[in-house]
């Protein structure tokens, strides 16, 4: 364990409480709040003064407590999970039923991850669903922060934790953004692993 115990505790009770936390993840630090609590997911809107178009994505220390948010697995997402989770990789699919709309923007699909950080596992496994409302640490249309320091400037007064990154440092390269159309694979952003569409 990377985490000490009391931190854990503090960090399952600012997000099972409406809270939104920051922390490292493998590429750029981000924001986070459980994925029910539709109150923490609007306080991420205000704090970044994202537009409400865009949505948010969900992260996870495993790709398992993310397979309930998401309607089916075409077999070109299941290649590109077991290739590439956990990792540099969001991949945008049909979300369920239990999915809030809040989230996805009115979308019909989400996004979803799993970082390689040991310090963002552990944040998820401090909580009972282990599922992570997310996106990038930074006011809309400013880079994303990369470092705590940064993190505590950019945001750190408005959220109601800023977790340390113990050494896990963010590589500073956005995760690679994909999608389906009939089964094939779409890139919606190239970032650090090179995805061909095919």
């Amino acid at each position: 364990m990377v985490i000490d115990e009391k931190t854990r505790n503090k960090i399952k009770e600012v997000l099972e409480n409406d809270g939104v936390i920051a922390f490292v993840t493998d590429t750029v630090w981000g924001l986070g709040c459980l994925p029910n609590s539709e109150k923490a997911v609007k306080k991420i809107y205000e704090i970044k003064k994202r537009e409400k178009e865009k949505p948010l994505i969900l992260m996870s220390d495993d790709v398992y407590p993310l397979i309930d948010y998401i309607k089916d697995a075409p077999k070109a997402l299941q290649r590109l999970i077991k290739k590439h989770f956990p990792g540099a990789l969001t991949v945008v699919t049909q979300k369920s039923g239990i999915t809030p709309d809040y989230i996805t923007s009115g979308f019909k699909t989400v996004g979803i991850r799993v970082p390689d950080n040991e310090v963002f596992a552990e944040i998820c496994r401090a909580t009972s669903i282990r599922v992570l409302a997310t996106t990038s640490a930074n006011l809309s249309h400013q880079p994303a922060a990369l470092t705590y320091d940064e993190a505590v400037k950019y945001i750190g007064s408005q959220v109601d934790m800023v977790v340390e990154d113990y050494g896990f440092d963010a590589k500073g390269l956005a995760s690679t953004v994909v999608g389906f159309v009939d089964d094939k694979i779409k890139i919606f952003r190239q970032g650090e692993i090179v995805i061909e569409e095919k």
